[in-house]
């Protein structure tokens, strides 16, 4: 996949506070996101992301 840092990710699953969106901060074996909802940051393994990625929304694209 091809995820840069800034991108935003609409996932699957929804964070507690209701939001499903989130920005990528950090790339690697890791993923740094945090939530756009309540700004609450977290670092999950890139096989979990990847595999609850339902959009990737470009840096450079508006929704």
């Amino acid at each position: 996949m091809d995820v840069a840092v800034g991108d935003k990710l609409l996932m699957k699953k929804s964070h507690p506070c209701g939001c499903n969106t989130f920005s990528v901060l950090r790339v690697g074996m890791d993923f740094k996101i945090k939530c756009n909802g309540c700004g609450h940051e977290v670092m999950l393994p890139r096989a979990k992301v990847e595999k609850n990625i339902k959009q990737i929304i470009k840096e450079t694209e508006d929704v």
